[in-house]
């Protein structure tokens, strides 16, 4: 007998919530540990060591094929993919700017994802945006 056991909608925001909130702390360790001042580059290779210590499951660099009219037009590659519904864009930048909320929106829809994160290096404390497509306005939250 097959038994097939589906999540309620509320599980599955509870699941989100609780991988959001451990990318987060991984970023905030990287952060205090590195602190302001080095390439992306480096920020994502560390994040990426501390993802995988917490056993969070992520594409680096995942490529993403872009279509128009059910053909594709280009290929752009993620920072990162979390648990295959997370996207996360990572920035060494002194301030952020409205085209990286829309980027990130872009690489959302193009992923079918629900929920994206920015995190700048680049500050004093960690700059953490969570980016939603609900509105066109930021859903932020600074840390």
């Amino acid at each position: 007998m097959n038994v097939e056991i589906r999540k309620t909608g509320m599980e599955l925001e509870l699941e989100d919530r609780e991988l959001t909130s451990s990318v987060i702390e991984a970023a905030i360790r990287v952060h205090k540990a590195l602190g302001p001042g080095f390439l992306e580059s480096f920020y994502e290779e560390a994040l990426c060591m501390e993802l995988a210590n917490r056993q969070i499951p992520f594409e680096r660099q995942k490529t993403i094929v872009i279509s128009y009219l059910g053909r594709p037009i280009g290929e752009h590659r993620l920072d990162l993919l979390i648990d295959g519904k997370l996207v996360v864009e990572l920035k060494a930048v002194k301030e952020l700017d409205p085209v990286h909320f829309s980027i990130v929106r872009s690489y959302m829809k193009a992923t079918e994802s629900s929920s994206g994160l920015i995190f700048n290096f680049c500050t004093v404390t960690l700059g953490i945006k969570r980016v939603g497509l609900g509105n066109a306005s930021h859903n932020f939250l600074t840390s």
